[in-house]
């Protein structure tokens, strides 16, 4: 029986996911201490039902191989932005339709407005079919550098009249209009940065974190995205460790979850916090996964709240660039409807109601064998099996099902 394909191992990737699959295209790998990027022609989907992975030739206007790119699904189309080629930092904008079975990609042309300058490391957030990004680390001409607020030199990185640097300036997509605007913001804007992490959640976008210069940071700020106003929400309790290349994803309508990232004395992490909206408090969270750390990983809503954790380094990739990863860490960070339980509890036991599953209406009969693939022994440890009665028993005693 031939093997299941699994996406390769990576960092500085893009993955965005649309409730069904979790789409992974570019970043980079280590082969014989050089770093080489994975193959641009080729779009992993990761079914986040069964686990099972897909890898998909792609056509069209390819973007080039490259990491650090900023990605997004809009419509039904993954748009990245940004990101480090073998020629440096881009400011191109490419786009997929993920309906398209071809898997076309095209450069997306602006009608209006100009391109932000080349970067990568940057963020971004999607709000009625726009792309607001963020940040970064790239490069400017001199001339070109207007605000030292809005865009600090790295001093050890010039050449002739061209300055690389952090920068914390906002710039908008209209993906329906193809227009590029640069709003004017209000408020206390976070100091410029790169390597941090952001969240949405209505309209409002979140930044917590980054590198700035030498050091590295667990502020929180919020902008809304109606206003163009930024504040800076100062914990009520202990925040996590100073850390950049980590990941912040929405998981309720009033919390946020941070995972991993390289901390300000450049220890990769394995920590799991969520930060509730309404207290402004941070509350570290327990998980199977603290053997784990992960830098410049990314991470997407699954089904039911859970977050999927995809690739990154185990490594200080700065100094041992060798522990980039590829497996998918599922993080379950609120308690599971009824159903799911019920069907990961049969799935992750199919053995034992072999008989029943065939009994079950057809489109639960579906839903329960695709879960089936995900708890199969070959593909997930027992601990798996475990975790599903333990989180049943959790769960029910805590009266909550």
């Amino acid at each position: 029986m031939s093997e299941e394909p699994v996406a390769r191992e990576r960092s500085g990737h893009t993955a965005a996911a649309d409730g069904q699959f979790l789409y992974v295209w570019g970043g980079y790998v280590s082969v014989a201490d050089h770093e080489v990027f994975l193959p641009n022609d080729e779009l992993w989907l990761y079914d986040l039902e069964n686990g099972l992975w897909e890898r998909r030739d792609v056509c069209g206007t390819v973007p080039p191989a490259m990491s650090g790119t900023c990605g997004c699904i809009v419509n039904e189309e993954l748009y990245i932005f940004g990101g480090c080629c073998d020629d440096g930092q881009t400011n191109e904008h490419y786009s997929v339709n993920l309906q398209d079975e071809r898997f076309s990609w095209r450069r997306v042309t602006p009608r209006s407005g100009s391109l932000p300058s080349p970067r990568d490391k940057l963020s971004c957030w999607v709000h009625e079919g726009r792309i607001i990004y963020f940040g970064g680390y790239g490069h400017k001409l001199l001339s070109e550098i207007t605000d030292p607020k809005s865009f600090i030199v790295d001093e050890a990185s010039w050449a002739e009249d061209i300055f690389w640097g952090w920068n914390n300036e906002v710039h908008e997509f209209d993906t329906e209009r193809s227009s590029w605007t640069e709003p004017q913001t209000f408020g206390r804007a976070p100091a410029p940065r790169a390597a941090h992490a952001s969240a949405s959640i209505g309209s409002k976008g979140y930044v917590c974190g980054g590198r700035i210069r030498e050091t590295r940071t667990s502020d929180m700020f919020c902008l809304d995205l109606n206003s163009w106003t930024w504040s800076e929400i100062v914990s009520s309790t202990a925040a996590p460790l100073g850390r950049s290349w980590h990941t912040l994803t929405a998981v309720s309508d009033t919390s946020l979850f941070l995972f991993g990232g390289l901390s300000v004395d450049c220890r990769p992490m394995s920590d799991g916090w969520i930060f509730n909206l309404e207290t402004k408090g941070w509350t570290e969270m327990e998980h199977q996964n603290k053997d784990k750390p992960r830098l410049w990983h990314s991470a997407c809503q699954g089904r039911d709240s859970d977050v999927i954790v995809f690739g990154g380094s185990h490594d200080y990739i700065l100094l041992v660039d060798k522990g980039h990863c590829n497996d998918a860490l599922v993080f379950q960070t609120q308690p599971y409807p009824l159903m799911r339980l019920c069907q990961d509890f049969i799935a992750s036991h199919a053995s034992m109601f072999q008989s029943q599953i065939l009994c079950l209406p057809p489109k639960l009969r579906n839903a329960v064998q695709k879960r089936t693939i995900f708890f199969r022994p070959s593909r997930k440890s027992q601990n798996c099996c475990n975790s599903c009665i333990y989180n049943l028993m959790q769960w029910f005693l805590l009266g909550t099902i």
